[in-house]
This record gives structure tokens, C-alpha cells and sequence, in this order.
């Protein structure tokens, strides 16, 4: 036996024909085909309305957790990897956290509502983890600490909005908001309501377009999903799924935790040492420092791009310097995330490679079971407005 989990907005998705994977025993919508579509014709359409239009997605099974206490900001500096000392209410912060091992745990969006009050996102299939995580540094290691959590993903439903006109779509079902990007720009959150409801709104992208996370009591969350939609019917609102959401992501290089990273990732082999701060300590920050994580020839992430680029590679795919019929062949890593990217007009590849981060431009093969030896290109694993343009307008 195992618990079914549903959002507000599950009977929604039915009826527009959704298709459902189990993530975190939660149903969420996988993909919308119409009439006579392929899984990947259906993705196509919901990427390309998303890049040109505007797509929401049902984001409800995100964890939520309220962080409430006079030590709160102290115990999330020693949570994440970086500060939050600074951070101002009403904004946002990307969180990586660690575990004392130094190897990725989990990540999210951490926001600021008030003095000593903060919203935590964490992945889906991880809130429990971190959730008992965060308790027993509280309660076993720093019981002095006044910090206190409380999960709360059962209490919000939450439509993402995202592209070019999510804006236009905003202004029509807003009250009490402006949406200015003067007034409410980039990782910040307003309070106001939606379609006549309370609600929070919160400026942070995991496509790289335009966005707004839009967080109501969980009771109210069919009739907001349902009236923005039919006021997004205008400017060719498309609901859009998991699929669709991997590959926006991976056209912007943005990492899912346990499918780019297996616990024996750390955040340098991610190329973000820019979240792990210098100055403070932080759970796993010893480990770091260890020969073995400070290795040049780690596994770390990178792209990938096919020579023919009409060629998917297989997710767990193995990487090889050299194609040989020799065996053992010594493997350099392995394809995390692969895609077709209608964005791009070709696929697109995310992996783990020994020494990667050097070897940008550098021929590599991915071997398949058959026996093919396919080249690949390492790149950046940026693939789509680099600059970040798209998701500041």
C-alpha cells in the first residue's frame, strides 16, 4: 500500500486529457496530448508555447515548509551553502544544501515573508527528507536554537505562469499588485489577490522565461487555476506538464537534484561555486575541503551535443574518451538528462564528466547497448539566453 497524493487542481487535468507520473506519491500531469499526438509532438507544442507564449503548469506538489523563530535566519545560514544574513522581506533566494558529506542534498527557493519568518520550497520527492533533516539538527545539535518548522505543502496550490505574456495574463486576474518589473522584479514576492482571491505571488523562473509562481489556499486552488486559464485563453494559455518542464530546464542548464546529482555530487563538480559562501560555516562545509572533492578529474557537469543533432542520447548513456573493442572500456561519465529541444531544433544532453569543466569543445562518445558509438561535443551546459535575459524582462 502506498498513499496516492493529488493537487486542488487534479480533476482539472483529467478533463483536459492528462497523462500523470507518480513523483513523490503525488499524481502530476506529465504531458497534455490533443487528438493524435505523440508524447514528443505534445512536448514540442507545450515547450514552443511556453518560449512564445504562455504555459502554466500545476506546481502544488513542491515541499513547503514555514520556518518561524528569533534564530531562523541563523540556522538557515547553517542549512544552505549560502548567506541569508541580508536578504530583505518580500525577496527570494536560491538555497543549496548539502549533506555532511559535502555532496548536493536538495535544493530550492527559500523566501523572506517576514522578520524572522521564511517560505521554504524544497523538490518534490525530497520535503520529507529535508523537513526531518532540518528537525533533527534542531532538535539534537542546536536545541538552543529558537527556530521552529512547519510543513505546509498541503495548504497551497500553486499555478506556475510562464513566458512572454505572462504579464498581460497577470494583469487581467490581479488586484492590489503591481507588476512592474521596477516594482516586483526578479526573485521577489507580492501579496494581493487573484481572480478575487488572497494570494502570494512569487517572481522565480525554472523555465528562464518570464514567471510567476501563484500560491492560494489549497481549497481555492481549482477556481484560480480555472478562471486564469480561461483569462489566458487570449494570449494562447497551453497547460503544460513534467516533460515539458525537464526540457525547459534543461535548455537553461538548471539541475534537478537526484537525476543531475546521485549524492556524490558536490557544488564545485555543479560549477556553482558561486552559491558556497567563503565566510560563513554551513553543514558539509568540511568535507569540501577533502582531497577526494577537490580532485581535478571529478565527475562534473557539463553539456553535451550530438554531431548528428537529430540524435537523442539515452539518459544514463556511459561516456567514453574513445570508441574501443576492447574491454573493459575505462567509462569518464555518464548522460543525466537528455532531450529533444524544440527551441533549439536539436537535441540537447546533460552529463557528469571526469574533468569536464576543462574540456569544453573536446570529442567524447557516448556508447549505447547496441554497441553505436555516438560523438558528442562537451559544452556549456547552458543552452538557451545564457545572459538571462528572458526571465529579467
Amino acid at each position: 500500500f502506498d498513499t496516492v497524493r493529488k493537487t486542488a487542481m487534479h480533476s482539472w487535468h483529467v478533463v483536459h486529457n492528462a497523462l500523470f507520473e507518480n513523483v513523490g506519491q503525488w499524481k502530476r500531469p506529465w504531458y497534455y496530448p490533443q487528438a493524435g499526438e505523440s508524447m514528443t509532438e505534445t512536448v514540442n507544442r507545450e515547450c514552443m508555447a511556453v518560449r512564445k507564449q504562455i504555459g502554466m503548469l500545476d506546481a502544488s506538489t513542491l515541499g513547503k515548509i514555514e520556518i518561524f523563530g528569533p534564530d531562523s535566519t541563523e540556522f538557515l545560514n547553517y542549512m544552505y551553502t549560502n548567506a541569508w544574513n541580508k536578504l530583505e522581506t518580500g525577496r527570494c533566494r536560491y538555497g543549496l544544501m548539502l549533506g555532511e558529506n559535502g555532496m548536493v542534498m536538495d535544493d530550492g527557493v527559500t523566501s523572506k515573508l517576514g522578520d524572522n519568518h521564511y517560505y521554504m520550497t524544497t523538490t518534490t520527492g525530497g520535503a520529507a527528507h529535508v523537513l526531518n533533516w532540518m528537525e533533527q539538527w534542531r532538535q539534537t545539535e542546536w536545541p538552543h536554537m529558537k527556530a521552529y518548522f512547519t510543513s505546509v505543502t498541503d495548504q497551497w496550490a500553486v499555478a506556475s505562469v510562464s513566458g512572454p505574456k505572462a504579464r498581460h495574463l497577470l494583469e487581467k486576474v490581479t488586484a492590489g499588485i503591481s507588476l512592474s518589473d521596477t516594482e516586483f522584479p526578479f526573485m521577489s514576492f507580492k501579496e494581493g489577490t487573484v481572480c478575487g482571491v488572497p494570494a502570494r505571488i512569487f517572481r522565480i523562473s525554472f523555465s528562464g522565461e518570464l514567471s510567476y509562481e501563484i500560491n492560494v489556499e489549497a481549497n481555492y486552488g481549482l477556481h484560480v487555476w480555472s478562471e486564469m486559464f480561461e483569462a489566458g485563453r487570449e494570449f494562447g494559455v497551453t497547460p503544460y506538464g513534467t516533460e515539458t518542464m525537464h526540457v525547459l530546464r534543461a535548455e537553461k542548464g538548471f539541475i534537478i537534484v537526484g537525476q543531475d546529482t546521485d549524492g556524490s555530487i558536490t557544488p564545485d563538480d555543479l560549477g556553482m561555486n558561486w552559491i558556497v559562501s567563503k565566510k560563513k560555516d554551513f553543514l558539509g562545509k568540511r568535507s569540501l575541503s577533502r582531497s577526494d572533492c577537490v580532485r581535478p578529474d571529478r565527475k562534473q557537469f557539463v553539456g553535451l551535443l550530438t554531431e548528428d543533432p537529430d540524435v537523442v542520447l539515452p539518459e544514463g548513456a556511459q561516456l567514453v574518451d574513445e570508441p574501443s573493442n576492447s574491454y573493459p572500456v575505462p567509462m569518464i561519465g555518464h548522460v543525466t538528462s537528455s532531450y529533444w529541444s524544440a527551441t533549439l531544433g536539436r537535441s540537447i544532453a546533460l552529463a557528469v564528466v571526469k574533468g569536464g569543466h576543462s574540456r569544453l569543445g573536446a570529442k567524447i562518445y557516448s556508447t549505447l547497448m547496441s554497441g553505436e558509438s555516438i560523438p558528442v561535443t562537451i559544452s556549456n551546459p547552458v543552452f538557451y539566453d545564457a545572459e538571462g535575459e528572458r526571465q529579467h524582462v
